[in-house]
C-alpha cells in the first residue's frame, strides 16, 4: 500500500509552499490554502520513520465533519474538500498560541502532576488527584506555537496578554470559542459512546474576523476515552481504553524515546504500523457513526494532484 509521505505539486495560482509535521500546505494567490493531510505521523514534535496507511484521510474527513458541525459557533477556514486527503480554505493570519483544553488529568498534564507540580499555565490544581480523573470543569492550558524542530511551551493567559501575543479582547474571545467548540465536540463524542478528554484548537484572523483554523477533534490533536468502562477502570486505577496517539507515545517511551536531543527514533515494524492504521480507522467509525470508505491509494499522489487541479480550474 502506498502512503502520502511527501508532496511536491505545482498548482494554478500557487504562491508558496510549507511542509509541516503532518500537513503540506499550498498558498493559492495569497488568499487561500490548499492543505494536503499526509500519512506522516509525529510524536514529541518529531516525525516518525514510516507513514500510516489512510491516516491522512481519517484526519481530514474527521476534521471536515467537526468544522461543519461547529460553524454556527465560530467561522472556520474550510471552503471545500476536493479530495479525501485535502481541505481548501481561507488563508488567515494565525494567532501565535495554541488553545489546549483539558477535561481530565491525563497524558502530559498527569506527568506534570505526578512530578509534583500543582499548577498548569497559571491554573492551580487540587491535591490528591489521580490519573485520568475528571476536572471539576474543563481548563484551558495554552501553549506557544514553536517553530520547526522546537517544542511548544506552556504559557498562562496573563503572559499571553502581557507579552502582547494576543490582545486581551481577542484572547477572551479565543477562550470563549475554545470552550464552546469543545463542549459541542464533547456532546457529539458522548452520543457515540466516547469521552473527548482533551484537544487543541488553533485560530487565525482574516479581515478582522476570528476564524477556527487547521484540524479539530482528530486523534492527532485530541484524546478520546471509551465512556463504557471509564468509571470502573478509574476506580481500579487501571489504564483507560482510549483512541488517540497516546499509545504511540507510550510505545516510543517504552523504547526510551521522548524527542530529547541525542535520542534515536525507533523504527516502527510493519505490524505496529498496521495497528496504528487500524486504530485511526476505528476512531473514525466511532466518532462519525459511519463506515470508513478507503480511498484508492494505488497511485495516491497522482489522485490527490488530479483532484486538486480539477477543483482549482473550476474555482479560480
Amino acid at each position: 500500500m502506498q502512503t502520502v509521505r511527501d508532496t511536491d505539486f505545482r498548482f494554478k495560482g500557487q504562491k508558496g509552499f510549507y511542509r509541516g509535521k503532518v500537513r503540506d500546505v499550498y498558498n493559492i494567490n495569497d488568499e487561500y490554502l490548499m492543505m494536503v493531510v499526509s500519512d506522516r505521523i509525529s510524536a514529541f514534535d518529531v516525525v516518525l520513520t514510516k507513514g500510516i496507511p489512510y491516516k491522512g484521510q481519517v484526519l481530514n474527513q474527521i476534521a471536515a465533519g467537526f468544522l461543519d458541525a461547529t460553524s454556527d459557533i465560530v467561522p472556520n477556514w474550510k471552503i471545500a474538500t476536493p479530495d479525501p486527503n485535502v481541505t481548501f480554505g481561507h488563508m488567515c493570519k494565525p494567532y501565535p498560541v495554541e488553545m489546549i483544553v483539558r477535561a481530565y488529568l491525563t497524558g502530559s498534564s498527569w506527568r506534570l502532576y505526578k512530578s509534583g507540580k500543582r499548577e498548569i499555565c497559571g491554573i492551580p490544581l487540587p491535591e490528591g488527584m489521580k490519573e485520568h480523573q475528571k476536572f471539576e470543569k474543563p481548563i484551558i492550558t495554552p501553549t506557544t506555537k514553536a517553530g520547526q524542530g522546537a517544542h511548544d511551551e506552556d504559557i498562562s493567559a496573563d503572559e499571553i496578554i502581557s507579552k502582547g501575543l494576543v490582545s486581551e479582547e481577542e484572547y477572551r474571545l479565543l477562550e470563549k470559542y475554545t470552550m464552546e467548540v469543545f463542549i459541542r465536540g464533547s456532546e457529539i463524542a458522548a452520543g457515540r459512546g466516547l469521552i473527548l478528554v482533551d484537544t487543541k484548537y488553533e485560530f487565525g484572523n482574516k479581515d478582522g474576523q476570528i476564524y477556527l483554523i487547521d484540524e479539530i477533534n482528530t486523534p492527532d490533536s485530541s484524546r478520546y476515552f471509551y465512556a463504557d468502562g471509564y468509571q470502573e477502570l478509574f476506580d481500579k486505577g487501571l489504564p483507560q481504553k482510549q483512541l488517540s496517539k497516546e499509545f504511540v507515545r507510550e510505545w516510543l517511551m517504552e523504547r526510551n524515546f521522548q524527542g530529547q536531543a541525542g535520542q534515536q527514533v525507533p523504527d516502527m515494524p510493519e505490524g505496529f504500523v498496521q495497528q496504528v492504521s487500524d486504530r485511526y480507522i476505528e476512531l473514525f467509525e466511532k466518532i462519525t457513526g459511519t463506515r470508513f470508505v478507503k480511498a484508492d491509494i494505488s497511485r495516491v499522489n497522482e489522485r490527490i494532484e488530479g483532484n486538486i487541479k480539477a477543483f482549482l480550474e473550476s474555482f479560480l
